[in-house]
């Protein structure tokens, strides 16, 4: 390995890094689901705020979908 982050931490920090994906994903779909199906917020005020939450989990899982794709990089070359 060229960084010298032994491959046994890799294989942990992806690990982690897919259950943080799985999480967001969960939290993101329930927003959306809420929003959709009236059950959350009513308010437009709190509809856009769950909006904007869900946006901004979106925009976390792709920061961390980037950095699986890294580290599956790291892995590949060792």
């Amino acid at each position: 390995m060229t960084s010298g982050t032994p491959a046994g931490g890799l294989h942990d920090e992806l690990r982690t890094v897919d259950e943080e994906l799985a999480e967001l994903r969960r939290t993101v779909t329930q927003l959306r689901a809420d929003i959709g199906d009236n059950s959350g917020p009513n308010d437009p005020e709190d509809v856009g705020a769950a909006i904007t939450s869900a946006e901004e989990q979106e925009a976390l899982i792709g920061v961390l979908e980037a950095r699986r794709e890294r580290i599956q990089a790291k892995l590949a070359e060792g």
